[in-house]
């Protein structure tokens, strides 16, 4: 909770939980989600570490997960450690070789920088602008819409692993 329930963290996403009862239900609802095949969600655990520091989510939007969104979050302390980009590769080896997702789709707000860097880094491809997309309050910013598909990530491994 102490990591994620930071302004800057939320600025681009939805607020988490700001108690630890709330954390301990969305936990609680994670895991009823995922027994019934609606949401993965993966704690990012720095080495050495008891707790989580971030969340990595992927929910389907076609049944049986063939296309899916992922959406993150990580303390601002741990931004630039490499601990996300690690995890987010665990992550998409797991969708896309044990889930059967085709394809991964992530929204980024605009302004998000780091974030969709992070995107592009990983390899998704950006598919364009959602005008409007993200409201906070009276704040309304542009999504950016980008897309993995699972023969590219499998190309990108394979590139990785020769290399």
């Amino acid at each position: 909770m102490a990591h994620l329930n930071d302004a800057r963290v939320w600025r681009y996403t939805a607020p988490c939980p700001s108690t630890a009862g709330g954390f301990h239900r969305f936990i609680r609802w994670t895991h009823s989600e995922r027994r019934r095949g609606k949401i993965a969600c993966f704690g990012l655990v720095p080495a050495g570490a008891r707790w989580a520091v971030g969340v990595i989510q992927v929910w389907p939007i076609e049944r049986g997960f063939s296309t899916a969104e992922w959406g993150f979050a990580l303390g601002p302390s741990f931004w630039g450690s490499g601990l996300f980009e690690r995890g987010a590769r665990l992550v998409l080896d797991a969708v896309f070789a044990e889930l059967g997702v085709y394809r991964l789709e992530a929204r980024a707000v605009d302004v998000n920088l780091r974030g969709n860097r992070m995107l592009e880094k990983l390899g998704a491809k950006k598919e364009g602008v959602l005008r409007g997309g993200f409201r906070d309050g009276a704040v309304v910013r542009d999504h950016v819409m980008w897309s993995i598909l699972a023969p590219e990530w499998q190309a990108q491994r394979l590139k990785r692993s020769t290399s």
